[in-house]
């Protein structure tokens, strides 16, 4: 039977082996996945948060932020083997769950979540080859790390593959 790992909010970790990352309640979180097809090393990142520069405390947990979760991600895989070089990324969730009258740009959490992690993407070089983001619903993830299948659940819209 294959394993699962579960990624908990604000948690990232890798697999391998054909082992599935697996994330539930992704509302305004985005899941941020990473997977190098050569060395079949997966890698999953639940992000709260698009910047670190709100985080008032000095060591703070790295995974919650977009700028902080992305190089660890791509630090473990490498040394588990993947080549930075062959990383691609998928993205599910940064939903916009509540619309309030007036609302200011802090509010859009889900879609600066989005916003953020294609900007790093592009940052250090890695394509995005396929995302489901936004709208106002949440979402469970799965990212196979044998196959780089990312399958997408959500009550109102059944289950997808990216």
């Amino acid at each position: 039977m294959t394993e699962h790992i579960k990624v908990g909010m604000a948690e990232l970790k890798i697999a391998a082996s054909g082992e599935i990352l697996k994330t539930t309640g992704l509302g305004s979180c985005v899941g941020l996945t990473l997977y190098d097809a050569g060395a079949r090393v997966a890698g999953l990142a639940h992000i709260m948060l698009p910047s670190s520069e709100i985080a008032k405390e000095a060591a703070f947990n790295r995974a919650k932020y977009a700028d902080t979760a992305l190089p660890v991600l791509i630090e473990l895989m490498t040394k588990a083997g993947a080549s930075a070089r062959r990383l691609t990324a998928k993205l599910a969730g940064g939903a916009q769950m509540f619309i309030f009258a007036g609302q200011s740009d802090t509010m859009r959490i889900g879609p600066r979540n989005v916003e953020t992690c294609k900007l790093l993407l592009v940052g250090n070089r890695i394509p995005l080859v396929a995302e489901d983001t936004g709208a106002s619903y949440g979402r469970t993830i799965e990212l196979d790390s044998g196959t780089g299948l990312l399958t997408i659940r959500s009550v109102q819209y059944g289950i997808k593959e990216l």
